[in-house]
């Protein structure tokens, strides 16, 4: 090790006496590192630099080299930390299974590192070896090996120059157990009591001056109850948690908590400023890495030499794309919805496997192929096709697997993996062969506890999804598919543990990238073309109404109080969403949807009477108010509060139209915003779509 290193740096000597930057990158705009901070001197303090996520972005380690010696120039004491998912991504790290990530982090000068979960995606065995070869502290207090005793350090005490005591301890998210392939992981234990470990922890470090947990846990509405917000609002001792996983830009919680996240990829560096004197933290921010940010030349030219060495391997064109694939995550992308990417990657599987279909025991028509999304890491753009690019969109070095299901195991495969549809899940499922529709209106029936060793909940009940077709056939609850997936979903990875506990399972042993390299080669003649321009309708969301797109931003409301029964449309298959409402149209629902009008009171020739007659009881209108009369966005806030019971607000009004306290009070509870930022326009009338929202948001609000 320490000779590869030596060679390295050596080469990155020689380098930059020739590179001035990344390969990537103009450098006659580099700026020079002592104008990188602003303050004329930094005597007295302790600067934590901070990066998660990273994800093998190996060129970005210029910056925060160059930004430490600002720092250190000005006299203070500077320490490297990062929080996670530093071995998996980029080609320039997967292409030594993580090892060429820990040699960049060593040459930068990293002090203390903790583990994410994409450090285990190519085993333990690979982690542990590349860690020998690591020179900074590496944490991790809650993932423990068959002895029960943490794989690395839990805690470390940083002492300054000054003195200055800073006590970090690593949290490792417990979802590794299901984003890793659990084949790889075996025998290590995830603790997801956070709370206790982290306690033990404080206590470890009680005579640090600060106290500072270097967290993989993210903000994501997937991963709760194991959010870094959750756990801050757990633990008491913490002084500060930089954050990783969920790459989230912010410098502090929903609720001002003192967490800290940079993003992914070097988008931002956080820093922490301790006051040596008083031994508090004093600030932190982040430092917004620009295109003429100051470059480390050092640094950046051992970046460089992995550049060009994974360039000229990986580089070579094979392919020519017609349209662009993608990459994103979410809204509109790999986690929440069908997308041409995964559309040509699932038919690259199915295709690969039918091309031995002697290999498999059951018939061509009930071989399916199932993706989860949350492998899809990248977009594939118009133009030129390489290795890389198909590596870096599949980057995890999967192979191609089949299991055996019935129909009911494969129902229950699609229901947890959608579960939080369309709030964005890693398991949403990219499919070929299969077309279903997903009611995003009904809510998940989740077992009462989780899949063996999972943070996932399995579905009670099946009442999301329903398969409508399979290969054009009709689908059969009890016969036996085969689905081609990968290794890591064929494992249980994600929510997939209906299909590890499958009747027979096998691994092709086939890479899934070198698969779609020759389902593109093959069968599509070197051109991904028209074919996959846009998704081809294998997935759906349920909407009985021609005149709403999915994308509209009322769907999710509307369908949810839809399939609830609450709202309905103007006909079975329109929803008018731009229609205004009348008073008595806007308190039958309002008055259905909190239970206080029972919905055959609400139908009728008489359904105004009814409505209006019982807001008249519950002291909302007067008795004989006028129903047919539009209601405006004041008047229906007005009413909503006071059924709800919430008091007027004495929040000053960020609105310069409408000051009124009922309103501000539901815009407190997060129920309703203005029209822009700065106007509420409380005489506009009330439409179908907004109102939508606002019942939806009323039903989350705690009675």
């Amino acid at each position: 090790m320490r000779k590869f290193l030596s060679v390295l740096l050596a080469m990155a000597m020689v380098l930059s006496l020739t590179v001035t930057g990344f390969a990537i990158e103009d450098t006659a705009t580099t700026r020079a590192p002592e104008v990188m901070t602003e303050e004329a001197t930094m005597a007295g303090k302790t600067v934590i630099l901070h990066t998660n996520d990273v994800h093998g972005a190996i060129e970005g380690y210029a910056y925060i080299t160059a930004l430490k010696a600002d720092y250190e120039a000005k006299g203070a004491e500077v320490i490297l930390v990062d929080a996670g998912d530093y071995s998996q991504g980029e080609v320039y790290v997967s292409d030594t299974k993580g090892l060429d990530a820990v040699e960049m982090m060593n040459v930068t000068g990293y002090d203390v590192v903790t583990l994410g979960n994409h450090e285990f995606d190519y085993g333990y065995a690979q982690l542990k070896e590349n860690m020998t070869k690591a020179d900074f502290k590496i944490l991790c207090a809650n993932v423990y090996g068959e002895d029960g005793i943490p794989i690395f350090d839990a805690n470390y005490t940083y002492t300054t120059k000054s003195g200055v005591k800073v006590g970090f301890f690593g949290m490792e998210t417990p979802e590794t157990q299901t984003k890793t392939n659990p084949a790889l992981i075996k025998g290590l234990k995830f603790d997801a009591d956070l709370k206790a470990v982290a306690e033990k922890q404080v206590a470890a470090l009680k005579d640090a001056d600060v106290v500072i947990c270097l967290a993989h846990l993210g903000v994501d509405a997937e991963s709760e109850p194991y959010r870094s917000t959750d756990f801050y609002a757990a633990v008491k001792g913490i002084d500060f948690i930089i954050d990783g996983h969920s790459h989230t830009v912010m410098t502090k919680g929903e609720k001002n908590e003192p967490i800290q996240s940079t993003g992914t990829a070097f988008a931002n560096i956080g820093v922490i400023v301790i006051d040596d004197a008083t031994k508090k933290i004093e600030s932190n921010s982040l430092y917004e890495i620009k295109e003429d940010t100051a470059k480390d030349a050092t640094v950046a030219a051992a970046a460089t030499v992995i550049v060009d060495r994974v360039n000229n391997e990986y580089g070579i064109k094979f392919a020519t794309s017609k349209v662009e694939l993608n990459g994103a995550k979410a809204p509109n992308g790999n986690r929440d919805v069908e997308t041409n990417n995964g559309d040509l990657i699932t038919d690259a599987m199915l295709w690969k496997v039918l091309q031995n279909k002697d290999g498999l025991t059951v018939n061509e028509d009930h071989v399916v192929a199932i993706t989860n999304g949350g492998g899809i890491r990248a977009a594939i753009a118009k133009g030129d096709v390489t290795k890389k690019d198909i590596n870096t969109v599949l980057p995890f070095g999967n192979t191609v697997a089949v299991v055996y299901v019935t129909g009911e195991q494969l129902l229950e495969a699609l229901e947890a993996s959608t579960f939080s549809t369309p709030t964005a899940v890693g398991g949403f499922p990219q499919v070929s062969g299969i077309n279903f529709t997903i009611h995003t209106g009904k809510a998940y029936d989740k077992n009462d506890t989780t899949y063996p060793e999972s943070t996932y909940y399995g579905p009670k009940t099946i009442n999301r999804v329903v398969i409508n077709s399979v290969n054009g056939k009709e689908f059969k609850a009890n016969e036996v598919y085969a689905v081609v997936t990968n290794n890591f979903c064929a494992a249980g990875g994600d929510t997939y543990y209906a299909f590890k506990a499958a009747s027979a399972q096998f691994d092709t042993g086939i890479p899934l990238d070198e698969a779609v390299m020759e389902y593109v080669t093959k069968e599509l003649k070197g051109v991904i073309g028209e074919q996959y321009a846009a998704p081809q309708g294998r997935i759906s969301y349920f909407n009985p109404f021609k005149d709403v797109k999915t994308t509209s931003w009322y769907f999710n409301y509307m369908i949810h109080l839809y399939e609830a029964g609450v709202i309905s449309g103007t006909s079975a298959t329109t929803y008018a969403p731009n229609d205004t409402l009348t008073w008595a149209a806007a308190l039958k629902l309002l008055l259905v949807s909190n239970g206080d009008l029972k919905a055959a009171d609400a139908t009728g020739a008489d359904w105004s009477k009814n409505t209006i007659a019982k807001a008249a009881e519950l002291g909302l209108v007067a008795a004989d108010l006028d129903g047919a009369k539009a209601i405006s966005r004041l008047e229906f806030c007005q009413v909503a509060a006071k059924l709800n019971k919430l008091a007027e607000s004495k929040t000053e009004s960020k609105f310069t139209d409408c000051a009124d306290g009922y309103v501000m009070a539901l815009v407190d509870a997060k129920v309703i915003d203005g029209m822009t930022a700065t106007t509420f326009e409380p005489d506009a009338s009330l439409t179908r779509a907004q109102i939508a929202k606002i019942i939806y948001q009323l039903n989350l609000i705690e009675k």
